[in-house]
């Protein structure tokens, strides 16, 4: 059955929630420089956003078949020009004024949250995509955060190992973020070189070998670091700081939703199965994340696009939604446990799974 126009723009409505942290990162940056302590003010509605998502009806409606790409695509697309004009704009905003201001904390909360939740998502979906010029986009993306090597240890590495102890990107049953975020770090970049240096033809590749101007890694940290200098040489020293500060912001918060995705649990097979990720039913999370939140659908079928993910009732579930699950993670990380821990009990995965499951590999 063909949708209507109507129905149409009835489901695409909710997706404009996906424009919330780039849009308020955009104004942010158009009305600045800021003066005074009035700047804190715009921490204010990422606040709002973080409680809407707490209190956040349930949404478990499954998408229509018949929902046509393009419009979703083209959220993607305006999505990727805001994250652009953003990482502009702050060049610009601190162009004109000294980095020992309010608006350097402000920025690195406001842009590194845009980045973090809107443009590192983003670049999520285009990297599953399958078209060359899409993965492009995704890498560039990736790129305002200072972490592109991300594109080849999440499609070659996290998914194939998710679950696993060879996957550095799932966190352990009774993991604290701060030890997940200090081993994760470090180990999915020398993941990323290894698969890279595995793809040349050597595992045991040096960074000082010929061959190493080939690996996609290599290309990634030009890539990056050439924005960096451009931020630098255009805009000046302050810009830099800025820069680095929001993406250092934005690939912590990407640890953090790495962190909760798939804390505790343990594959009891060869392939990924629904019950290998925690979803949540947020409604705030699912339509401002551009369907990041149904996370167990995406890694079953990695390649289907954000909008037709499905709902999978035997993921374990979230206690919160992605996006007020954070200051739980990160203030309150003992509860955080205790609470994910009671749904790996009651769904028997995890350390709670019959051990002829958990053996069975």
């Amino acid at each position: 059955m063909r949708l209507s126009t109507g129905e149409l723009a009835r489901i695409l409505a909710p997706h404009v929630l996906a424009f919330a942290f780039p849009g308020y990162a955009l104004f942010f940056l158009v009305t600045g420089p800021h003066r005074g302590g009035s700047t804190l003010l715009y921490l204010l509605p990422l606040l709002i956003h973080a409680t809407a998502d707490l209190f956040s009806p349930p949404l478990r409606r499954q998408p229509h078949p018949e929902v046509p790409s393009w419009p979703f695509d083209g959220i993607l697309c305006g999505l990727l020009a805001v994250q652009l004009a953003n990482i502009a704009l702050l060049g610009r905003m601190f162009a004109s004024q000294s980095f020992w201001s309010l608006d350097t904390l402000v920025a690195t909360v406001v842009v590194g949250a845009s980045t973090g939740y809107s443009a590192i998502v983003v670049a999520h979906e285009l990297l599953h995509r399958r078209s060359w010029w899409e993965q492009q986009l995704g890498r560039l993306l990736m790129c305002t955060a200072m972490y592109e090597h991300f594109y080849t240890e999440h499609l070659r590495g996290h998914h194939v190992r998710v679950g696993t102890e060879a996957d550095p990107a799932t966190a352990r049953y009774g993991e604290s973020f701060a030890r997940f975020f200090f081993r994760t770090v470090p180990r999915q970049f020398r993941s990323a070189w290894r698969l890279e240096a595995k793809r040349l033809g050597d595992e045991n590749l040096k960074p000082w070998d010929p061959r190493a101007l080939r690996s996609r890694v290599v290309h990634g940290l030009a890539a990056e670091w050439s924005l960096a200098l451009g931020i630098l040489l255009v805009f000046g020293g302050a810009a830099l700081a800025a820069f680095l500060l929001q993406a250092l912001f934005a690939f912590r918060a990407l640890e953090v939703v790495n962190y909760f995705e798939h804390w505790g649990l343990v594959r009891s097979g060869p392939r990924v199965g629904a019950v290998d990720s925690w979803d949540t039913d947020s409604w705030v999370t699912y339509y401002s994340l551009t369907g990041l939140s149904r996370h167990a659908d995406h890694h079953c079928f990695g390649s289907r696009p954000y909008q037709q993910l499905r709902v999978r009732a035997e993921s374990p579930r979230l206690p919160r939604g992605y996006i007020s699950i954070f200051p739980l993670i990160l203030a309150r990380n003992k509860k955080f446990q205790r609470l994910m821990t009671a749904e790996l009990e009651r769904c028997q995965l995890g350390p709670f799974a019959p051990k002829t499951l958990a053996g069975d590999t």
